[in-house]
């Protein structure tokens, strides 16, 4: 009898150390902390969890930690995490930057030439809520956990899971355990001034940190055995270490958590702290070595992980395959929350139609084209798989941007044009929906003004009205201006051009890369010059003082993947000019045309290695005595007005033709992010009607070569280039700053 209650003692003891998850099969639960880019030290601490087969029966995580720990709930073993974020940009992701192939030719004008764009509704100038509306992380993570998008509630996911967010309206901390999985983890990650607030019903949510960035205590009531925490939290740091915005807010976020993380800390089982003090929140560039950091924490922790691994009686499935799905079939289409603009727009920017099959590729390329207008903060979406297993349903979620009047801001500096600072006031909806007006005032050595206004009908005929008012005073060479005159003793002449361009213009896409415009232009054309009087009353004398009517066509084909620093894609611009009337000051008029084109070929060499062909031709069709509207080359630069053309190895407005071709190679090699050396070579032949003469395939009049450096920033390029032309023997610098316009 003695020895039967001693064994029943012993049984009971054994069943009270396994409930308290001592015994044979404990159940894990794992909390991963926010901390931006540190948090990438999850994935190593993932890594060691696997190959020691720990099983983790629930995750929980914030910001950063969310993201991972939603990943791996999803079924990505830490391994294939790893790859994951080895292959992304996340330059892209933080400042939200959309492919240029995603913007129709309009929109790529204008995000190419403004440094700084502000709201300005109600004569009031605020600053952006956000860097960035998170729509690259969004559409990102929505592929990723696209194989889960059956799962609502996040405890039927492979691991089940939760996320801690903030809620904006009480200042309370939300666990979120169901709902669009994409959505809820970008919410979590929100982080305040860095990503834009998450709406989710009736509610807006911020990053989770900012009041539970280690939710502890809610794992805890999960019911779990054993919890495993990792923390890539910061302590305080020293004022003299905060050296950014971002770096401040993070300290402010802090103050309140630090306290609480003691007590939270001894409440953790299994403690894991990576050594991330040399690394801040968008340390992500170094992104290898806290990886690294994370697997070193672990391995300190081994002994107490290979035990609980030992107690667990029932190990974890292989983590499956998880199939990348490249097609959708699109059944139905549901859109909530346009106001402004209609189901026919929406679906037009994202080129899509109910019961349709399309890749993935081109549904995320129709995302972009959608967002890239700027009509909306936020376009959410979910591909519901249907009960019948025959393909999606898209239910989208819209949020119209209510700001409407912007103002933008660039500066520049070339040597045709000098110092130049841009003020722009551009208005949307100004008279129908999807139209936009815009206003460039240009200050500096040369006042000048551009006005567009625009309606876009996207692969409709759209309509436009530009005005542009442009102007250069610059030493010329003296036989572009003086043509047939009498040797005046002069080499160069100081020429003032105004030039007074209106248009009003037809323009459709094809493709998302191909436009056709045709319209008409009026076109006022002044040159002067203060080296040589009018002898008539001693003036400066005026060479040109004319009114130009035109009819012209052009058809733009651009799929260059950078305007500036190409490296892949195909560019053609085609312009013809059919001049019906002047008002000539000098000289009868007689109708004549002008035809050019541009073709170019950007192709990658290595990852670092770039080149360019750019091969260019114009003629001039009928006769006209006035030379003024010829083609011009010399100097380094873009946006240039009329027929003017760079050509290295010569100073602006060197020397010109009425018909040209020109040949330009250049290799690029991106030293560092952003960073180019480039060397370049051009030719051409440009004279009086080389067609003609066949003087077109003759050996090149014209040559020149340049060495350069360029930097591609936030306010544009940044370029010095040194060139040389064999033919002058001459050296010529040139320095540009700052987007062209």
């Amino acid at each position: 009898m003695r020895a039967l209650l001693v064994i029943l003692t012993l049984f009971v003891s054994l069943s009270v150390w396994a409930q308290d998850g001592n015994g044979n099969d404990q159940k894990v639960g794992l909390v991963l902390s926010g901390g931006g880019a540190k948090g990438l030290a999850h994935i190593g601490v993932l890594k060691v969890l696997d190959s020691l087969g720990v099983r983790v029966d629930y995750v929980a995580g914030t910001s950063m930690g969310a993201i991972v720990g939603s990943l791996y709930a999803s079924g990505y073993s830490g391994k294939a995490i790893d790859s994951i974020f080895k292959t992304v940009d996340f330059d892209n992701i933080i400042s939200d930057n959309l492919p240029r192939a995603s913007k129709t030719f309009y929109e790529r004008e204008n995000s190419e030439r403004y440094a700084l764009t502000l709201p300005f509704d109600g004569y009031k100038v605020r600053l952006p809520t956000a860097l960035s509306r998170g729509q690259n992380t969004f559409n990102l993570l929505s592929e990723l956990t696209l194989h889960v998008n059956n799962v609502s509630d996040f405890k039927d996911l492979p691991i089940p899971f939760f996320c801690m967010v903030t809620d904006m309206a009480t200042g309370q901390g939300v666990a979120l355990e169901s709902g669009n999985l994409a959505q809820a983890i970008m919410a979590s990650g929100a982080l305040p001034t860095l990503f834009q607030p998450v709406h989710i019903g009736n509610h807006v949510y911020i990053d989770g940190g900012v009041v539970n960035n280690y939710p502890l205590d809610e794992m805890r009531a999960k019911g779990v055995d054993v919890i495993i925490g990792v923390d890539v939290q910061d302590d305080l740091a020293k004022p003299k270490d905060l050296k950014s915005a971002t770096e401040i807010l993070y300290q402010i976020h802090n103050y309140s958590g630090i306290e609480a993380m003691k007590k939270k800390v001894e409440d953790t089982d299994i403690y894991i702290k990576p050594d991330i003090e040399d690394f801040n929140v968008i340390s992500f560039d170094q992104g290898a070595k806290i990886i690294e950091n994370g697997v070193r924490a672990s391995q300190s922790k081994l002994t107490d992980l290979q035990l609980i691994a030992k107690n667990q009686s029932t190990k974890r499935k292989p983590f499956p395959p998880i199939k990348h799905i490249d097609s959708l079939d699109i059944k139905g289409i549901k859109i909530y929350g346009n106001d402004q603009y209609t189901r026919a727009y929406i679906l037009g920017k994202l080129k899509l139609k109910s019961d349709s099959r399309v890749s993935y590729s081109d549904f995320s390329s129709g995302v972009n084209n959608l967002i890239a207008t700027n009509n909306f903060d936020s376009f959410v979406y979910e591909l519901k798989p249907r009960e019948t297993n025959d393909g999606y349903d898209l239910i989208t979620h819209v949020i119209e941007t209510k700001k409407r009047t912007a103002l933008k801001f660039a500066v520049h500096y070339d040597g045709l044009y000098k110092s130049a600072a841009l003020i722009n006031v551009t208005r949307k909806r100004l008279l129908v929906n999807n139209d936009v007006a815009s206003l460039d005032v240009i200050l500096g050595d040369n006042l000048r003004y551009n006005f567009e206004y625009y309606i876009d009908k996207g692969f409709y005929w759209s309509i436009g009205v530009k005005s542009r008012f442009n102007q250069f005073n610059r030493n010329v060479n003296a036989s572009m201006i003086l043509r047939d005159d009498a040797n005046v003793g002069v080499n160069k002449i100081d020429a003032e051009l105004k030039d007074f361009t209106n248009q009003l213009y037809v323009q459709t896409q094809f493709l998302k890369d191909l436009a056709l415009g045709m319209g008409g232009e009026l076109k006022y054309l002044n040159i002067s010059s203060e080296t040589l009087s009018d002898d008539r009353n001693g003036s400066r004398r005026t060479f040109e003082d004319s009114n130009y009517l035109s009819l012209f066509g052009k058809l733009n084909y651009d799929s260059y993947d950078n305007k500036y620093f190409p490296k892949e894609g195909f560019y053609f611009n085609g312009d013809f000019h059919w001049y019906v009337y002047a008002s000539t000051f000098n000289y009868d008029f007689t109708q004549f045309s002008i035809a050019k084109a541009d073709i170019g070929y950007a192709f990658k060499i290595s990852n670092r290695f770039s080149g360019l062909f750019l091969n260019e031709g114009g003629f001039r069709i009928g006769e006209n005595e006035s030379p003024y509207l010829d083609f011009a080359f010399g100097g380094f630069g873009g946006n240039l007005i009329n027929n003017i053309k760079s050509f290295y190895g010569y100073d602006w407005l060197s020397f010109s033709g009425d018909s040209f071709v020109k040949c330009t190679l250049k290799i690029d090699y991106e030293f560092a992010k952003k960073h180019h050396f480039y060397a370049a070579a051009n030719f051409a032949n440009a004279d009086e009607d080389i067609f003609g003469t066949g003087e077109w395939i003759t050996s090149p009049d014209y040559s020149g070569y340049a060495l350069g450096y360029g930097w591609d920033t936030f306010l544009g390029p940044i370029d010095l280039t040194y060139s040389y032309s064999p033919e002058t023997k001459e050296s010529v610098w040139f320095f540009n700053v700052g987007f062209w316009f």
